[in-house]
């Protein structure tokens, strides 16, 4: 099934925008899952959902702008848009792996591990630390990284639709003088 056209318009610019969203979002929930692990176990299962329905909108937003290209007159920009947005696709998979990990890792009770003897708690509890500065690292640079793809994909896909596509300079529509006086 093929999901090209939605009300007249180009599914593309309508499915694009749950990307536009999205991303961002999960950028931000990853982020503060990663450094906050309580608000990482208060958001439980929605994390890994959400980064699973960002995921899952990526390749719909790209299909849809696939067949939109070739109803559109070809151009540099219309084509460094194509190739841009072709790169989303590996910031999303990541979100979703790393929202899943932390979703993974702090799906317990806070104090998990309370059995276990006082050099194993402090071992333990060194290599959690550990753990969740590499996350948090990790999550921060693949955040970073998505939002900032979201940004150059989506400038470049507003050139490639709005060059030469409007008046730098007011103009007048009839009608819009109005009555003032």
């Amino acid at each position: 099934m093929s999901l090209n056209v939605v009300n007249g318009l180009p599914a593309h610019v309508l499915i694009v925008h749950f990307v536009v969203v999205l991303v961002p979002l999960s950028a931000l929930a990853v982020v503060v899952g990663a450094m906050w692990p309580g608000a990482a176990r208060r958001m439980g299962m929605v994390l890994p959902l959400l980064a699973l329905v960002t995921l899952a909108s990526v390749p719909l937003a790209t299909q849809a702008g696939e067949w939109l290209e070739k109803h559109v007159d070809s151009n540099a920009l219309v084509r460094r848009h194509t190739e841009l947005g072709d790169g989303m696709l590996p910031w999303a998979v990541g979100l979703f792996v790393l929202a899943t990990l932390i979703w993974w890792t702090n799906r317990g009770p806070a104090s998990a591990g309370a059995a276990h003897g006082e050099r194993t708690r402090r071992a333990s509890s060194r290599s959690a630390l550990v753990v969740r500065i590499l996350a948090a690292v990790l999550a921060v640079g693949v955040a970073s990284g998505a939002v900032v793809e979201v940004y150059r994909i989506g400038d470049s896909g507003a050139k490639a639709a709005w060059h030469d596509g409007f008046s730098k300079t007011t103009t007048s529509h009839k009608g819009d003088e109005g009555d003032n006086g």
